[in-house]
């Protein structure tokens, strides 16, 4: 075979891949979303959130973009490399991959923090950041209610404890739910969807990311007390700002890794709040916390500056 045929076999596979990608998007959302409500459906059937079966019944419905994506490329997409098509390589060179595996474990916690900082500032969370008395507040409470003597614990002992707990969760709890969601959303989807140029992509997986909550927000999740459409429309905000960062990290790092332990240290960092809250102190989600909108203004200012910056492309080789 001489090498101008190769070329046009290759041409000729790129087109049919190409061609593909628009229906194979289509049918991946389709099953995602499709999947997702058919594992929460004992939820709406039952006791909703409240059910003993809720967290299990969320963890598995996290394993199903993974589902969909493998299926959509089995079946529909078919790669020439289906290891590149999820994300689960290249993984050199292994520095740049340790930098962005490390932005991912820590940028999630920083933003977090930083939301609840933001927050306080215009009055939207009542927080402590100097004397932490709504966390001594907790602490106290669920040692007594576990019929623990009472016990005075130094502030700086239980702040190191819950960014511990974050940590250890973020590295090895979290972690293979993450991947889950991730190989399907920035493993094979957005790579897909970058046809449609940086703000499309992240537009559009942002609206699809945030839509496939829908079985448990509409039950309430995250959005507790909030009309279901607003707390919908909040998910897909939401979704569209940190989606834009974990996207970034898929393509500058090549791999799905990094933006699974972001996602991985996003889910382990809800319980930030309560490291930074104040006594008696209550906030609205859809407000403050890095799901309300006040939350979104940090990272939404970095995705800009990403995009604008021309960063939101995949890395020379």
């Amino acid at each position: 075979m001489t090498s101008m045929e190769a070329h046009g076999r290759s041409a000729e596979q790129q087109r049919g891949e190409n061609g593909r990608s628009i229906p194979a998007i289509l049918v991946y959302t389709f099953l995602a979303c499709a999947l997702a409500w058919l594992v929460a459906l004992p939820l709406w059937l039952g006791d909703g959130l409240a059910s003993p079966a809720a967290l299990p019944l969320m963890l598995v419905m996290m394993c199903t973009p993974t589902i969909a994506a493998l299926a959509v490329v089995w079946k529909v997409d078919r790669p020439r490399r289906t290891a590149h098509a999820l994300g689960f390589v290249p993984v050199t060179p292994v520095g740049r991959l340790i930098g962005y595996l490390a932005l991912g474990l820590f940028l999630p916690i920083a933003l977090c923090v930083l939301a609840l900082v933001i927050g306080s500032l215009l009055g939207l969370f009542p927080g402590d950041f100097t004397h932490f008395s709504g966390l001594q507040q907790i602490t106290a409470a669920q040692l007594a209610q576990a019929g623990a003597p009472d016990m005075e614990l130094p502030v700086a002992t239980l702040i190191v404890g819950q960014f511990v707990n974050v940590f250890v969760a973020a590295l090895f709890i979290n972690i293979i739910p993450a991947l889950g969601e991730e190989i399907g959303w920035r493993g094979w989807l957005l790579p897909k969807l970058m046809r449609f140029g940086p703000w499309g992509a992240i537009l559009i997986s942002g609206i699809i990311w945030g839509l496939w909550h829908a079985p448990v927000i509409l039950l309430g999740y995250n959005y507790t007390g909030t009309p279901g459409w607003l707390a919908l429309l909040a998910m897909i905000g939401f979704c569209t700002v940190m989606g834009g960062l974990f996207g970034w990290l898929r393509l500058r790092s090549g791999s799905v890794w990094a933006p699974a332990l972001a996602h991985s240290s996003l889910n382990a960092a809800a319980t930030l709040p309560l490291v930074f809250i104040a006594e008696n102190g209550v906030y609205d989600p859809l407000h403050a916390n890095i799901t309300g909108w006040s939350g979104w203004l940090l990272p939404a200012a970095l995705v800009v500056v990403l995009v604008l910056a021309g960063r939101f492309a995949a890395r020379e080789k």
